[in-house]
């Protein structure tokens, strides 16, 4: 059973508890506590997710990611619509523009509708809902005055929306097709002077598609896609070329996951999957890996700009005086112009016996910023050159367990070296991914004035030690690995087998106590608002599963269980069924 679903249905069962209840006097006499607490306790939001949580942990399932596929998206979309509906009573514009307006995020729209009420609820949203009887309806064919254009039209060519404003439809029509251009297809408002309610969905939908077909479609589809453009709970794959994919997360945001596509990437910033680094920190540093700032660095250190053109030189013999291809020639100690003539121990025409400090400080300075750099940059490097020739090793593995699996051996199960194998892949990618980390951390680029000198090394020791204990097992892992089992004998790979259990267990346990020191140690006192890492997986990066699309309409027999998720689905029209092949194109 999935987390979300039982969130939903546990949401339902709630409120008709708590509706029961509130009929009830004798259940409040009883318990002596007040209407208002029955409300709170049966619909706060909290109180759904720790039940849900604890039907979660009963059935073992992990946290909830799931793909919303091209055929899934609306599915997804209308049942958030449906329990805003049922649990407010409202029509369906009102409900989407209330869950526009908190992002889609379910819970947040009940927990601020328990917690402030109705009024305050719409009002937030800007929502209007008018309760409109027209106790004397015009007659049919009878003409009616449109307020917009000022003429005379049959009642039956005008439409009254909720909020019971009445025009003609040429005008209600050109009206929508101006807003849906404008790309106000999410908020269309009502034509009458200051009046904001919320046209209704299907009478725009209806008119516009009468004249404008393909627009009709265009509203549909922006109407749809906004469940992902304003939903901070789902994201777009960013695969390139684009899978057609999009990723809920029912939990917490800053994590990492892997699409059905088979694309890894950090949900926060659809960059690829970059833990234990901050998004900014991964941010900075694939700027710094791509752009030229490392190679004016280099400029700077072993060149020297001419003086005359301004071009750097480079010093190619042991001569300090240095001829420019322009012909300036220029000491090559202090970049002063000289003369041509010189001997061993002086230059025509120059003196350069003054230390020019400024000039000096910036040049070892750039030249100590390149070394670091240089240094965090070759074992980042090195460590993901290793991951991408392990990954094309697994092919070999397997062809190796098949031989030994073949054998006439007491060693049937070989489920240890693909363990190993998934231990080694998400070892390395943390290891990796730490220099980058340890680079921002311990530099003067993000928190230069947040620990002092002696901070910062205290800190970058305690690093730098489970950095080490965590490349040594790593490699030794690798190694063991590597090794020809399939040609040991049985005494062998049994060893090689006890070898790569514990190391599997030792690498996975530094993992964690790297994170951990990583969210306590280091980033706990800092900005750690700014700089958030996605949690440890063990297992690895998770697998984001299917959103099912097969629903039931059978409000007898209420929820039915698809896939594993519990859910009900009104009526979906056919004309936004049909927008579905223009999304995600």
């Amino acid at each position: 059973m999935l987390f979300v679903s039982i969130r939903k249905d546990l949401t339902f069962w709630c409120i008709g508890i708590w509706v029961a209840f509130h009929s009830l006097n004798n259940f409040r006499i009883f318990f002596d506590i007040s209407y208002d607490y029955c409300c709170w306790v049966f619909l706060s939001y909290k109180f759904w997710l720790c039940c849900s949580v604890l039907i979660w942990e009963f059935d073992g399932v992990s946290v909830l990611l799931q793909v919303i596929t091209k055929e899934s998206l609306l599915t997804a979309q209308k049942e958030d619509l449906r329990r805003v509906m049922e649990m407010l009573f409202l029509r369906e514009h009102h409900a989407r523009t209330l869950l526009i307006h908190h992002r889609w995020d379910v819970d947040k729209l009940f927990a601020v509708y328990v917690e402030k009420g109705k009024s305050w609820l719409f009002a937030e949203a800007g929502v209007t809902v008018v309760e409109h009887h027209d106790l004397d309806p015009s007659p049919p064919n009878s003409p009616v005055m449109c307020a917009i254009c000022i003429e005379d039209v049959p009642s039956n060519e005008t439409t009254k929306m909720d909020c019971g404003h009445c025009f003609c439809n040429t005008c209600w029509t050109e009206h929508f097709v101006v807003k849906i251009n404008e790309g106000q297809s999410k908020r269309i408002r009502c034509m009458a002077h200051k009046c904001n309610a919320i046209c209704d969905e299907a009478v725009v939908r209806n008119l516009v598609s009468k004249k404008h077909p393909q627009l009709a479609e265009k509203f549909d589809r922006f109407l749809l896609e906004s469940y992902i453009e304003d939903n901070k709970r789902v994201k777009w794959c960013p695969s390139t070329p684009h899978c057609g994919n999009a990723i809920r997360v029912e939990d917490d945001q800053f994590c990492e996951i892997e699409c059905s596509c088979g694309l890894q990437f950090c949900f926060s910033c659809l960059s690829q999957a970059h833990s234990p680094c901050s998004c900014l920190m991964w941010e900075l540093w694939a700027k710094k890996c791509r752009d030229e700032s490392e190679t004016v660095n280099w400029i700077t250190v072993h060149t020297k700009p001419c003086p005359k053109c301004h071009k750097p030189v480079e010093k190619n013999g042991g001569c300090n005086l240095v001829s420019c291809i322009c012909g300036q020639a220029f000491c090559w100690l202090c970049g002063g112009a000289t003369g041509r003539n010189h001997t061993w121990s002086s230059i025509a025409g120059h003196s350069c016996g003054r230390y020019k400090e400024d000039k000096e400080k910036n040049a070892e300075r750039a030249k100590r910023d390149l070394y670091r750099y240089m240094h965090y940059h070759n074992r980042y490097k090195a460590h993901t050159d290793s991951f991408k020739l392990e990954s094309n090793l697994e092919e070999s593995i397997q062809k190796k367990v098949s031989i030994s699996e073949e054998k006439d051996s007491n060693l049937r199960d070989f489920s240890w070296v693909n363990n190993g194998l998934s231990r080694l892949f998400r070892s390395r990618r943390v290891l990796s991914y730490s220099y980058p980390f340890a680079f921002y951390m311990f530099g003067e680029e993000l928190f230069k004035d947040e620990m002092t000198t002696e901070e910062r090394e205290i800190k970058q020791n305690l690093f730098e030690d489970q950095q080490q204990q965590l490349e040594e097992n790593v490699e030794k892992l690798s190694k063991c690995l590597e090794s020809p089992f399939d040609q040991y004998s049985e005494n062998e790979v049994m060893d090689i087998r006890m070898q790569v259990i514990n190391l599997s267990a030792v690498t996975d346990t530094l993992c964690q106590k790297m994170y951990d020191c990583i969210e306590t140690d280091l980033l706990g006192s800092l900005q750690l608002g700014i700089h958030n890492i996605a949690p440890y997986k063990s297992k690895g990066i998770e697998k984001a599963s299917d959103l099912p699309i097969s629903w039931v309409n059978n409000a007898d027999k209420g929820p039915v269980l698809h896939c594993g998720t519990s859910v009900q689905l009104k009526h979906v029209s056919s004309s936004a069924d049909s927008v579905l092949g223009n999304v995600l194109t």
